[in-house]
């Protein structure tokens, strides 16, 4: 049987008091639509549909690239009316229409596809979820009769004192059977505030005699919408707490999980230790037996095995095995740490390959590089690869030693087994086994020395 998924996300978000998009509001390092779109497409839904109005093209460009339909909603004239948007793409393509909301991104896959279960089993037409708590957030009530089957849906701004009292809330989370979805969306009133609810197909569903199944959710966090940025830092600690949950389940130890922030897709490695303070976010893969933070930011890298990386930051890099950067380091894009460098604290690398056991001395820069192994590079080091018009590469053979202090400028290639003494200021190629000296740097001596 075929699943698809209508995801509501026309509405204009006015108390997010925002010039973006309610369900573009980044949320744990992704849009809060994509967290919705994740839980859906991990519950094995067949084909999607977005239905946008405010700032729709805003919505489409972010998820231009997406397996998805889009399909506008000109006119605000609520749920129902929205629904109906999509009939024209989704009529005769699915059995069952799972409906859901672009600003309650906390969905877990586990529930939509206990709710898609749920109504193919079901004898009636439709399946809802509710939470049963004493906060309502604004939700509707969920009335049921006598034989405690559901009856209605009562909007909050409908409901009478007594039905205020009702602590049986709908979320907004629905399967429908699709045929019967078509065929009874135009059966929806005009309500008293001039729009069309989707709230009100339960209690046509009732009056035909059919039977409404309900999902009472365990986990009323699920059910959390984002209506302004409050709600937002809630949605988020959630997250947080379930993404660091699944690592220290997996054998990863977080010192303090209320100060980690680690965002989805985020792999680690066993017996690795993320300490406090520290973000790892994008595409971001760390190995095993690594110590990572405090205080460490790194994005879209990949971190090798028995790294520690203390107080840095690092973004687009790659560290191979037994790298040991800080504290206060910095890797920008196109660093590459080869095994066992060990980068000392107010180190910068830039675009750089750096060989096996490279030991590269504090307050050093190396940009548009490639050094070898072995290579000692002295505190104070500068490539001077930015000519004022372009960048200009720096080779360094394997074995050298670069004297504090040194500035080298690029282009330039240092021979292997070569030395160049503190604060020589180098502008010209140096051979093999040669030590240059000086301001500018000239041959000190040539050959092999002790």
């Amino acid at each position: 049987m075929k699943t698809a998924a209508v995801i509501l996300a026309a509405g204009k978000g006015t108390r997010m008091k925002s010039k973006l998009a309610k369900v573009l509001h980044p949320l744990l390092g992704r849009s809060v639509l994509w967290h919705v779109l994740q839980a859906v497409r991990e519950a094995g839904v067949d084909e999607i549909v977005v239905v946008v109005g405010h700032d729709a093209e805003q919505v489409r460009a972010a998820f231009a690239d997406a397996p998805l339909t889009f399909v506008e909603q000109t006119e605000q004239l609520g749920t129902g009316h929205a629904v109906m948007q999509a009939q024209s793409v989704l009529e005769g393509k699915a059995d069952q229409v799972l409906v859901l909301y672009g600003d309650m991104p906390l969905w877990q896959a586990g529930t939509l596809q206990t709710m898609v279960a749920m109504q193919v089993q079901n004898q009636g037409p439709l399946s809802m979820a509710t939470i049963v708590a004493d906060d309502p957030r604004g939700f509707g009530r969920v009335i049921r009769g006598e034989d405690g089957s559901v009856s209605a849906i009562v909007e909050e701004a409908q409901c009478t004192p007594q039905q205020l009292a009702v602590n049986e809330l709908n979320v907004g989370l629905y399967c429908y059977d699709a045929d019967w979805l078509w065929e009874n969306l135009s059966a929806i009133q005009l309500s008293p505030k001039g729009e069309y609810y989707l709230t009100d197909l339960p209690e046509i569903a009732v009056q035909n005699g059919k039977q409404v199944a309900a999902l009472v959710l365990e986990d009323e966090s699920e059910a959390i919408g984002i209506n302004t940025r409050v709600h937002l830092a809630e949605a988020e600690a959630v997250l947080r707490e379930r993404v660091n949950q699944a690592l220290m389940l997996s054998g990863v130890t977080i010192i303090d999980p209320q100060r980690t922030y680690i965002e989805p897709g985020v792999q680690i490695g066993q017996d690795t230790v993320i300490h406090p303070n520290t973000f790892l976010r994008g595409d971001t893969v760390i190995g095993e037996d690594c110590q990572i933070g405090p205080n460490s930011l790194i994005t879209d890298c990949r971190i090798g095995n028995g790294c520690v990386i203390l107080a840095s930051v690092l973004d687009q890099a790659v560290c191979e095995n037994f790298v040991h950067i800080g504290p206060f380091g910095r890797l920008r894009p196109g660093a590459h740490l080869a095994d066992h460098v060990d980068m000392g604290n107010f180190g910068e690398v830039k675009n750089s390959y750096l060989a096996e056991g490279v030991k590269m001395g504090h307050f050093s820069y190396i940009g548009d590089s490639q050094v070898g192994s072995h290579v000692n590079i002295g505190c104070g080091t500068v490539t001077c690869n930015y000519d004022g018009k372009k960048k200009n590469k720096t080779i360094i053979g394997e074995h050298t030693f670069i004297g504090s202090g040194s500035m080298l400028v690029a282009p330039l290639e240092i021979g292997s087994h070569s030395y160049t003494g503190a604060g020589s200021v180098v502008t010209h190629d140096v051979a093999d086994d040669t030590v240059v000296v000086g301001v500018p740097a000239r041959v000190l001596r040539k050959g092999k020395s002790e």
